[in-house]
């Protein structure tokens, strides 16, 4: 009798740690689908609400733990990806959103111009610096079509762009200058998200507000004179 429950015993021993893998495994499979679903749901709705008559791949990348954005699929492959490594950073849709969105901005300029969009996609390469506050302010309009709330797109830079030190030689703007950008054009586009302000308690968006104090002065400023000159942001 001793014998044969020893035999259980290791025949469970042998089998369970095989069994537990597979649940495990099982488990992984799911979380990518779930979240694979997620990004085809958020993203196919920012381009059916923005009637985007342009076919836009979404792809989420478990196996790459990138932090941050690369253009280069989105303008070659026509594709948006979404790596692991920079979806840890996205709490809510609207953040989601705001990410998808930028991207899909970038995306439809490629199918633009001569050569199936090929000079475009060059030009953007090139000289991004321009396209970059264009994209973004586009991308804020993608947004509030598809009912997303505009400033997650502020909050989602705010915690995924680092801050250079100078954008003079560089094809991309300082983040406090893209985020003083987007603000701006939804202080005068949109300002019902900042008259009824969700996001006035996220941490995320009230360290924007601290560090982008100067900025936002130099808007009021602006506002109070009625200017429609192009503020020097920091």
């Amino acid at each position: 009798m001793f014998k044969y429950i020893l035999s259980i015993v290791f025949l469970l021993f042998l089998v369970c740690p095989v069994w537990a893998i597979e649940v495990s495994d099982e488990a992984q499979l799911l979380k990518e689908q779930s979240i694979q679903t997620r990004i085809d749901n958020i993203g196919t709705d920012l381009l059916n609400y923005n009637k985007i008559p342009r076919r836009i791949v979404f792809l989420y990348n478990k196996n790459e733990k990138k932090k941050f954005l690369t253009t280069d699929k989105t303008l070659t492959k026509r594709q948006v990806i979404l790596y692991d490594g920079l979806y840890q950073y996205i709490e809510t849709d609207d953040e989601l959103a705001a990410m998808l969105a930028r991207e899909i901005s970038t995306a439809i300029k490629s199918y633009s111009g001569i050569w199936g969009g090929t000079l475009d996609t060059v030009q953007v390469a090139l000289g991004s610096k321009k396209f970059e506050t264009v994209a973004d302010k586009r991308a804020v309009d993608y947004m509030v079509n598809a009912h997303y709330n505009p400033l997650a797109l502020i909050v989602f830079i705010n915690k995924t762009c680092p801050q250079k030190r100078f954008d003079k030689f560089s094809r991309h703007n300082l983040t406090s200058k893209r985020l003083a950008r987007i603000y701006e054009y939804i202080t005068y586009k949109y300002p019902e998200y900042l008259k009824d302000n969700e996001y006035i308690n996220n941490k995320y968006y009230q360290n924007f507000l601290l560090n982008s104090v100067t900025n936002r002065r130099l808007l009021q400023v602006k506002i109070e004179n009625n200017s429609t000159e192009a503020i020097d942001y920091e």
